[in-house]
């Protein structure tokens, strides 16, 4: 083997390594806690959605009544639920791809995401505790914690 071949493969090791490492350390990194809705765009998004384990994310627009009704609401649960679920609000009007690519043909829409995955969708203005449970049966039950009794019959 040359002196260069050598060079070559000892650089290879290194970013090999350095790579490794890396993939290593963003597996232990603790995900962002969010205390408030984070804004979201067509650019952004898939980002977003993979970075955290549960998502909510509010499609609404700034002339629909009902999603300046439920935007205040959306802003309570994110300080309320935060460190289990993120929050983002995505404008529609300034966002289309996300909207058209999610089918969102009523806002407001909040879209539930599960490790990168649409798993509800909730259309309409509703009141915080109807959101809230929505929202909760997608956390992970505690270790224990009973299940749903059913009545015998």
């Amino acid at each position: 083997m040359s002196d260069e071949d050598a060079e070559l493969a000892a650089i290879r090791a290194k970013l090999r390594s350095d790579l490794m490492a890396q993939a290593e350390s963003d597996r232990n990194e603790e995900p962002t806690v969010l205390a408030e809705p984070v804004e979201v765009a067509d650019a952004d998004f898939k980002q977003f959605i993979g970075e955290h384990d549960l998502v909510v994310v509010d499609c609404w627009a700034p002339w629909c009544g009902p999603c300046r009704i439920v935007g205040p609401i959306v802003d309570d649960l994110a300080h309320d639920m935060q460190g289990k679920v993120a929050f983002g609000k995505l404008n529609v009007d300034h966002n289309p791809g996300v909207s058209q690519a999610f089918g969102v043909a009523s806002i407001p829409t909040l879209l539930v995401f599960k490790a990168g995955r649409l798993v509800d969708r909730l259309v309409g203005a509703m009141p915080k505790p109807q959101l809230r449970a929505a929202i909760e049966r997608h956390l992970p039950r505690a270790r224990g914690s009973p299940g749903p009794r059913r009545l015998p019959g």
